[in-house]
């Protein structure tokens, strides 16, 4: 008799130790997901200096949209970008100037065996266009294009669904709808059905998806036993943090890449050139609101033996402080050898951003930035190299 109870005590024991071990977003191992971003974020600065003879402002508008679609035989990527500044001196009879910045891009990363984290073939294009109304030193019109073909190995895994299924049992536990975390099976359960967000849209329209959706989650969460009373508090909890919170975007993984280059034109005016490109990305999360992320790329152009490189990389760190609040501090590192002058210009930019969410889908940003230039000719050095401090703050919109 004692050694029965014993038994059924060790076995409860463990059973609820199993259910209530610490979830990660390394628990989320699914090939098929689709993650979306679109913003517009702006900022004014409007002032007028004692020796100015009239009032200086400067109007910044950013937009950004990157869309990615996993399956197990394939990641395609594209996005899209316009900068935008709008600006006048303080200097009397001082015109405002404008300039922009344009770009897109498409990838296809297309497996060899489909579900696997090996090799796989690519194709990328690329366009920039580059426009500053002040800048009258050169003859180009700031266009570049390039088309891409190569190899590559490795496999980048969007695990936001899971970071969205943490957050939704983290809150209803938290009020009580829940009596504790279930099982890592219910977590991955729920990550699945947020995973498909856009197939219930497809299926069920825009205007009434969310009801199936969040009906079917649901389900899974009262398949746990563990359900005090879901009701309309649990409906109401899981759309507000699916629908009207922002998680930043958690990614699992790497890749490497390398491939042969057409460059239809570049900056400098040259066109139909041969080039190189070898690239690479690295993402770990950190914990369950941290996230890391580096990516670098290589780019060369063939020019007769006076070639231009391009180096690029791209570091992040993403700490979530709480449901309303986001840290972001991104270091970019760019060099350029220009394929004309034979500049060898480096740009380092830091920046470290607080988001705070004002209401849904709009957040106020306090930005601290530092760049610094250096390596242009002598002629232009004094204007071009140095160092920029800037503390900047404005609202973000997100739109998807």
């Amino acid at each position: 008799m004692k050694k029965t109870i014993l038994a059924s005590t060790i076995g409860l024991f463990l059973g609820v130790s199993a259910a209530q071990a610490e979830v990660t977003l390394y628990d989320y191992k699914e090939g098929t997901s689709a993650y979306e971003d679109a913003y517009v974020a702006g900022s004014l600065d409007l002032h007028k200096k004692r020796t100015d003879g009239q009032s200086a402002y400067s109007l910044i508008l950013d937009s950004s949209y990157d869309r990615t679609i996993s399956t197990p035989d394939r990641d395609l990527t594209y996005g899209a970008s316009l900068l935008g500044n709008v600006s006048r001196k303080g200097d009397k009879g001082a015109d405002s100037v404008d300039a922009y910045t344009a770009a897109a891009s498409v990838t296809a990363d297309n497996y060899f065996v489909p579900g696997s984290n090996g090799g796989f073939w690519y194709g990328a294009a690329a366009a920039k266009k580059i426009h500053d109304s002040e800048d009258t030193s050169t003859d180009n019109d700031g266009v570049f294009t390039r088309a891409t073909v190569g190899v590559g190995y490795g496999r980048v895994t969007n695990v936001t669904p899971m970071a969205k299924a943490i957050r939704v049992v983290d809150e209803l536990v938290r009020r009580n709808i829940l009596r504790s975390k279930p099982s890592v099976t219910v977590y991955q359960d729920i990550a699945r059905i947020i995973a498909k967000q856009d197939e219930y849209e497809s299926r069920y329209g825009s205007a009434d998806y969310e009801i199936k959706w969040i009906s079917d989650i649901e389900a899974v969460v009262q398949q746990s036993g563990l359900v005090n009373n879901f009701g309309a508090a649990g409906s109401l909890k899981v759309r507000d943090v699916l629908i009207d919170e922002n998680i930043s975007i958690r990614r699992i993984g790497w890749k490497v890449r390398a491939g042969l280059s057409y460059i239809g034109k570049n900056f400098d005016g040259l066109t139909n050139k041969p080039g190189l490109e070898l690239g690479g990305e690295y993402h770990l999360p950190l914990s369950n609101q941290t996230q890391f992320s580096n990516e670098a790329v290589f780019n060369a152009i063939l020019n007769d033996g006076d070639d231009g490189y391009n180096f690029n990389n791209n570091l992040s760190l993403t700490h979530e402080i709480d449901d309303r609040i986001d840290w972001e501090n991104k270091w970019n590192l760019d060099y350029a050898k220009n394929t004309q002058n034979g500049d060898d210009v480096t740009t380092n930019t830091l920046s470290s951003t607080f988001l705070y969410e004002i209401a849904n889908s709009l957040d106020f940003t306090t930005t601290a930035s530092i760049v610094n230039v250096s390596g242009n000719d002598s002629a232009t050095a004094s204007d071009s190299d140095g160092t920029d401090r800037a503390l900047t703050m404005g609202v973000r919109y997100r739109l998807r």
